[in-house]
């Protein structure tokens, strides 16, 4: 059993006020908050060992090199890669698909298909697009059903020998659904396609096992788990890495430059071109570190209370309908009430000090699959409480009197 309120403790943001009443955040499908112990150690490296990594021979240099490196072993550890050069830096998600999709323009053809999700995030799908019009390649999507789930024997049914590469979110961000991301992997990789798997909203909630699972690439965000913003993680593997361009020129990434020709350095360093976010990528370690220490069991257990509770609280509520309704969810709730725009909830709760996110959550597909404009999502995160669910659902009821 966590200790909800020692946690919540730690999390200096979480004690203050919005409008006058207590900040209830359940928009951690956006960002989560970050603990005290992350503050203080992006304050600690400006103090302490500011410097430029991989270059100097001065002390600072070193010490700032070190703690870049010792954070890139943590994150190798944490998603159990099989070498540390198979763990590059991004500054997010968005960037670690677009470096692969840059890599794979010089490997598709004319002809060649590109399977991804109905559930993707506009960053899984709009690079793919570009990809497509730039090599002639051909995008195909996988349905989804009424509740939210992929259809998997439709997925069965797109893959070919044209099917070079299968892209899917491990967790919808908009719905919350888990795919069976392990099944995608196996039958793609049965046909001879590469397969990324955007992972920002499952870090949050769980530990990817990469090799297990035997995904090609895994992306993530460091700010969706305690961590700095501007930081993320693209896994990828060796075999997969060395066959790819450099996405980016410039300092780090080479081993000898000459007017006549340049050779580019090894891995990871290949795809690490200029000056990286140095304290993100270091901080981001102390976060790993943190959610570690807290146990993604114990994560995952109390995520999964506050998710029924918050599914059973919620459809207390007459003419509340909820998206994503699949057996297998992260602790996401994305729901409409009949008859009211979702903003104007949104809105409203805001004045009581309910933080949720209204719209489309980049993810325009899935609220045209439903013929909605969004949906108001409530995203729960570890240091949330039964207590303040009741007080959104509270809030809730209080926006629909005042909008009927």
């Amino acid at each position: 059993m966590l200790d909800i309120q020692k946690i919540r403790a730690d999390f200096p943001i979480l004690s203050q006020t919005v409008n006058g009443k207590p900040l209830v955040y359940f928009d951690n499908g956006a960002t989560s908050q970050k603990p005290q112990i992350v503050i203080d150690a992006i304050e600690k490296y400006y103090q302490e060992i500011n410097a430029n990594i991989h270059r100097g021979v001065h002390t600072l240099s070193q010490l700032a090199t070190d703690a870049y490196e010792i954070s890139r072993g943590k994150v190798q550890q944490h998603i159990n890669a099989k070498f540390t050069h198979e763990v590059l830096f991004t500054p997010g998600t968005t960037h670690g698909i677009n470096l692969v999709t840059n890599g794979f323009a010089s490997i598709l053809k004319p002809g060649d298909e590109v399977l991804v999700s109905a559930l993707e995030h506009h960053s899984n799908i709009v690079p793919w697009q570009m990809l497509c019009e730039k090599t002639g390649a051909v995008l195909k999507v996988i349905p989804m059903n009424e509740d939210g789930e992929l259809i998997m024997d439709a997925f069965d049914a797109l893959l070919s020998e044209k099917t070079k590469v299968v892209t899917v979110n491990h967790i919808s961000n908009a719905l919350g659904i888990i795919n069976p991301i392990k099944y995608i992997i196996e039958k793609a990789h049965a046909v001879g396609a590469a397969v990324l798997i955007d992972g920002a909203q499952a870090v949050p909630h769980l530990k990817p096992d990469v090799q297990d699972l035997d995904c090609d690439f895994y992306v993530f965000s460091g700010h969706k788990m305690c961590g700095p913003t501007g930081t993320g993680i693209l896994y990828g593997k060796e075999a997969w890495l060395n066959k790819l361009p450099p996405y980016q020129g410039g300092g780090e990434m080479i081993k000898e430059v000459t007017f006549e020709k340049t050779t580019y350095a090894d891995l990871p360093h290949k795809f690490e071109a200029g000056t990286p976010n140095i304290a993100g990528g270091i901080v981001l370690g102390t976060a790993i570190d943190y959610l570690n220490n807290i146990g993604f069991d114990n994560i995952q257990e109390h995520e999964e209370e506050l998710l029924e509770y918050a599914t059973k609280r919620l459809l207390e509520i007459e003419g509340l309908r909820i998206y994503g309704t699949g057996k297998n969810k992260a602790s996401v709730v994305s729901f409409n009430i009949d008859g009211i725009h979702p903003y104007d909830i949104g809105s409203i709760i805001d004045k009581l000090g309910i933080a949720v996110r209204t719209g489309h959550h980049c993810a325009q597909p899935i609220m045209n699959f439903f013929c909605i404009p969004g949906t108001i999502r409530a995203s729960f995160s570890f240091y949330n409480t039964k207590e303040e669910i009741d007080l959104m659902v509270d809030a809730v009821k209080k926006a629909k009197t005042m909008l009927s």
